[in-house]
């Protein structure tokens, strides 16, 4: 039975947007080789569907110190719920990602803000991929032939590519230096045919790590991405803010995993009720809660553009989210 071709999935960002991205500065002398080997990799649901650009996330946490390993579970999920499980712009799945990360044993993992790399220059790319992985918008059709060359394992070499643009699939650029450094990092033997002393990227795709040379990986680049940092770690959702109206009517509010807003209610003697999702979301920062002297009740919080938002029970629903003017922005 012939084996089937794994997924891709990614979108190529609209030329205006590239252009307007904030490029890369090298601010660190980079060594002249280095390379980011996590212990634990997965497809993370790219051999069955096209969300390699919410894959290559998972690896780039997989790639901090201490590792972090998310769940293919939690990656499809993701994916999922951003609409973005069969195909996604690079640009789209980092912005989310810096608010709405992935969440695994009661913590989040979001990215830090992006920045364009210029992938022809040897010394930005290798200070970009220094500092973290560097993700990437290519072609694959040569890539999947590489890959396939070893069924799919760690050590496969890409070679002698021509210069293709179609771009369709997301991978990550995670180490860089001499070929045969490289291979031996790895644990395999350069090839015959190959010369290992010429420069090269690891990279990341399809459950595995290859070797790519320099005119290869630029020849099927069409963007590149660090996040920095590659990580930021917050709790999952967030700690309850209360408010108690002067009947003894309590009111609890916390910001849940999905950064929208959640409630519970203990009206006198009676038991909690909820949780309830009045939404608003998504928050920018932890909720608090205030009663006024009718027993209305006020919601405030930092919206994801800086600025003060609200909402609050009007006697029958909650109204909102609604800005507060002239409020902003918030540090």
């Amino acid at each position: 039975m012939p084996r089937q071709s794994p997924k891709r999935g990614a979108i190529p960002s609209p030329r205006h947007m590239l252009a307007g991205a904030v490029p890369y500065a090298e601010l660190i002398e980079a060594p002249s080789n280095s390379i980011v080997k996590p212990n634990k990799i997965s497809m993370w649901g790219n051999d069955i569907h096209g969300d390699c650009v919410t894959a290559e996330e998972a690896f780039a946490k997989a790639c901090h110190s201490p590792e972090i390993f998310i769940s293919d579970n939690e990656v499809i999920a993701w994916a999922t719920r951003h609409g973005v499980l069969e195909g996604a712009y690079l640009l789209d799945v980092m912005t989310w990602m810096q608010n709405d990360g992935f969440a695994e044993d009661a913590v989040v993992y979001d990215d830090g803000p992006y920045f364009s790399v210029d992938w022809t220059n040897a010394g930005i790319l290798q200070s970009a991929i220094y500092e973290g992985p560097v993700k990437l918008g290519i072609a694959a059709n040569q890539i999947e032939d590489a890959w396939s060359t070893t069924g799919g394992q760690t050590g496969w070499f890409a070679t002698g590519f021509q210069a293709d643009d179609n771009e369709d699939h997301c991978v990550a650029l995670c180490g860089y230096g001499a070929m045969s450094w490289l291979a031996q990092q790895l644990g395999v033997q350069v090839p015959a045919g190959v010369d290992g002393t010429h420069a090269g990227y690891a990279m990341f795709t399809w459950d595995s790590i290859g070797i790519i040379d320099v005119p290869s990986m630029i020849a099927i680049t069409q963007e590149a991405w660090l996040r920095r940092p590659t990580t930021v770690t917050r709790p999952d959702g967030s700690a309850p803010t209360v408010a108690v109206a002067s009947n003894g009517d309590q009111f609890v509010f916390w910001k849940g995993t999905d950064n929208n807003l959640w409630q519970a209610v203990k009206r006198g003697g009676g038991g909690w009720q909820g949780p309830t999702r009045p939404g608003m979301g998504p928050l920018g920062s932890n909720p608090d809660t205030g009663v006024d002297g009718s027993g209305a009740t006020y919601v405030y919080w930092k919206g994801t553009d800086d600025n003060l938002w609200r909402g609050y029970w009007n006697g029958t629903k909650w109204a909102g989210p609604e800005e507060v003017p002239g409020m902003g922005p918030l540090g």
